[in-house]
């Protein structure tokens, strides 16, 4: 038995799934997500983060600079610092949190005034570096890895390796060395800066905060709001580290040429 249709609806126009790609690159719910986020936190740095982009032939190579002039702003990659750099290179909110999640550098919980990296690898955990960062992480308010004392002080953080074997164990303040540590000394410096002073490095520039380094990461390095060129001043290089370099130039050592191609070695 049959029954009659009636007339037609008229089709409802297709609807766009949310994982559709669009041309922009991302899919329809990232980018509909995008446009809600606030970024105006970012107003007062998008002519810096315009002169970013300026460096590179590519925009998205601008991405890690950018990602520091976010931290330089909020102390942490936040959803709208993800949000702001995808919106400046027009790229995906996925992109830029692929990035921001690989590096350690990039930190997704708000930073104290300082970051505090102790390292731990061999040679530094073998001399010392163990017992400095558990004494570090209970001066600060028995804190640990990636967390942040109450009063804001500093943020602490294992390092994996920071280059200084041959000054272990070593720590590091917004990325400038204090080498030859011991529990005692490193406690010195952190209740430094819990008292708002700013002890100089081993090596390296006088001491900021982890927000002005941030601006010099991103490539202000002669920026008057940081210190202008004396922020990057200071030796890098320990006497210890050059005196292999030192001793063979005294002695007229060299290392042997390398044969030319097809020489028998």
């Amino acid at each position: 038995m049959s029954r009659a249709l009636g007339p037609e609806a008229p089709a409802a126009p297709p609807q766009e799934p949310e994982h559709a790609i669009d041309e922009a690159g991302g899919t329809t719910a990232q980018h509909a997500g995008l446009s809600t986020v606030d970024t105006t936190v970012f107003d007062g740095v998008r002519d810096r983060a315009a002169a970013i982009i300026a460096r590179y032939p590519e925009p998205r190579s601008a991405l890690l600079p950018l990602l520091h002039l976010v931290q330089h702003v909020e102390g942490h990659v936040s959803r709208a610092g993800i949000a702001f750099c995808a919106e400046a290179l027009e790229i995906t909110t996925a992109e830029v949190s692929a990035v921001a999640t690989f590096y350690t550098m990039y930190k997704r919980e708000p930073t104290g005034r300082h970051l505090v990296s102790v390292c731990t690898n061999t040679l530094c955990a073998a001399l010392g570096g163990d017992a400095i960062y558990r004494a570090v992480g209970e001066r600060l308010g028995g804190i640990g890895h990636e967390q942040t004392s109450a009063d804001g002080t500093a943020t602490l953080e294992h390092a994996e390796c920071l280059a200084a074997c041959d000054l272990a164990p070593v720590l590091t303040v917004d990325y400038e060395f204090f080498d030859n540590q011991t529990v005692d000394s490193a406690l010195e410096i952190i209740d430094a800066l819990r008292r708002g002073e700013k002890p100089h490095p081993t090596r390296g520039a006088p001491l900021t905060d982890f927000r002005s380094v941030e601006l010099l990461l991103a490539g202000f390095y002669d920026d008057p709001a940081v210190g202008g060129l004396e922020a990057v001043a200071g030796p890098s290089a320990a006497p210890e580290s050059l005196a292999g370099a030192r001793l063979a130039e005294e002695r007229g050592w060299t290392a042997p040429a390398v044969p030319d191609e097809g020489e028998n070695a």
